[in-house]
């Protein structure tokens, strides 16, 4: 009877040490869910994400989708990185200008090439966009790729930002990184499809957000091929190639990547197409856009901004119930030196 009673003893103890220890996985499953986007504030929006990946991912779900489909792609500026004052790839266009103009006496008489010397901003914005290309193709091309990235390597790692005195490669969003890796660690195929240059991009992008080089398309100038000496050079021409930019970005897409994406990101009214272009998709799809709201901690504007203006965009997120980031409230830190 005492073996029988010491026996039941423990089996009870046994059961109580398995309970228990189902309890704290249950807790630690759980721990899991609530870190895996940190720099988010609980709330709706951080909600409609997790529960989309959830959905899409659970083979038992209705909404599943198999991984060789499940696409998602980012626009990059003011989306994965700030974009104010002005683009950033236009500051390393005018940085680049002014590196070249000891070697160009004849721009004294350019009155465009003397507002980028002179860091006259609305000048240079008011040239429109001729003035624009000028200055990037001056300083964009007439160089092989390999000297090119070079270049924007060495401008990426000096360069600084000058409201923050950051470089400009850490003016990355620490929320959107998260949700990159998120996203990556459920089986997702992360795109980034920017109106940026591509190959401005390629160099750094890789590093800083873990993207592949063959996984960011951008807008690009035209190449040649040449073989001098049984060596190779790709040449970069004085000519538009291809704008990623509104209607090219679903282009893009199809032409770069060939499938349609279930989540698409962005933050102005050049990614509306894009956005639009993966609502149209059968199954589960994901349209979020990030509003600038935080005047404080970054920038506030939208529909009156003189870059990445925000206005047919929060319109059709509206409409049709896409999520919208709330930069000031759903966002705990803005950038990763914060987290220090």
């Amino acid at each position: 009877m005492k073996y029988c009673q010491s026996t039941f003893i423990l089996i009870l103890i046994s059961i109580l040490i398995s309970c228990t220890s189902a309890q704290t996985k249950k807790v630690e499953v759980k721990e899991a869910i609530a870190d895996q986007l940190p720099s988010w504030n609980e709330g709706a929006t951080k909600a409609s994400i997790v529960e989309f990946v959830k959905e899409v991912t659970d083979k038992n779900s209705p909404n599943y989708v198999d991984p060789k489909d499940r696409i998602a792609t980012f626009d990059n500026d003011g989306n994965l990185w700030a974009e104010q004052p002005y683009y950033f790839q236009l500051q390393f266009a005018l940085d680049r200008v002014k590196s070249m103009a000891t070697d160009h006496p004849e721009w004294k008489e350019d009155s465009l090439m003397l507002a980028v010397m002179n860091n006259d901003i609305d000048a240079i914005m008011k040239s429109g966009i001729h003035g624009l290309l000028k200055i990037v193709m001056t300083s964009h091309a007439g160089m092989s790729t390999e000297e090119f990235e070079k270049i924007v390597l060495d401008w990426i790692n000096t360069a600084r930002h000058p409201k923050t005195g950051k470089l400009y490669r850490e003016m990355v969003y620490q929320p959107m990184l998260e949700l990159l890796d998120y996203l990556r660690a459920n089986d997702f195929k992360v795109f980034i499809v920017s109106g940026g240059g591509v190959e401005f991009m390629r160099p750094w992008a890789e590093e800083s957000y873990g993207v592949p080089r063959n996984q960011i398309i951008g807008s690009s100038i035209k190449t040649k091929f040449i073989y001098e000496n049984d060596e190779t050079r790709i040449m970069r021409l004085a000519e538009i190639d291809f704008i990623d930019d509104k209607e090219g970005k679903p282009i893009g897409i199809h032409k770069f990547i060939g499938r349609k994406p279930i989540f698409a990101s962005g933050n102005s009214d050049g990614d509306l197409q894009m956005l639009q272009y993966t609502a149209s998709g059968e199954g589960k799809r994901f349209m979020l856009y990030l509003h600038h709201t935080d005047s404080v901690r970054e920038w506030a504007y939208d529909k009156d901004s003189h870059i990445g203006r925000l206005d047919k965009g929060l319109e059709e997120a509206a409409k049709h119930n896409w999520t919208v980031i709330d930069m000031k409230n759903d966002w705990k830190v803005i950038y990763p030196f914060e987290l220090n």
